[in-house]
């Protein structure tokens, strides 16, 4: 059923919860699985620019992320080939979706107010336009529910 998986994991709770649920499903399937972490774009302004230095910080830090997922995974099991990519998340994650004929897309969820869904969007709402492929997206069911001030 699910023979190439894109797993999208950003250092997060919600991330590790993809890593989890993502290994369950490799191993269930057998699949080849792709780890993504994913570097928001740093942009400066025209009075401030974004320093070379606070680029590089910006993706080592991702770097770091990415080698930690796939360890992660490794002591699952299940053995990943990392990417890491610059970019606005949505786009990012289809690009590499069709590049790498994924069947499975899994995300993670981190609950947000009205306000800030409204405001900045969710990535899994709006993966379902963009996506080439079926995507689960990964709810951490021992955290705290939405509303809770313990995140």
């Amino acid at each position: 059923m699910y023979h190439i998986v894109l797993l999208c994991y950003d250092g997060s709770p919600d991330g590790r919860e993809v890593l989890c649920e993502g290994a369950e499903i490799a191993k269930r399937f057998g699949a080849t699985t792709h780890l993504l972490a994913i570097a928001p774009i740093i942009a400066g302004n025209e009075a401030l620019p974004a320093s070379q230095e606070s680029l590089d910080t910006n993706f080592s830090d991702f770097e770091k992320v990415l080698q930690e997922g796939v360890a992660s995974l490794r002591a699952a099991g299940v053995e990943a080939t990392g990417h890491i990519a610059e970019g606005r998340p949505i786009e990012v994650i289809a690009d590499h979706a069709r590049r790498l004929g994924v069947d499975l897309i899994v995300l993670g969820h981190r609950h947000q107010s009205r306000l800030a869904r409204w405001w900045r969007g969710s990535v899994g709402s709006s993966m379902v336009d963009l996506a080439p492929c079926s995507i689960l997206v990964a709810v951490d069911r021992h955290g705290p529910k939405p509303g809770s001030k313990a995140r």
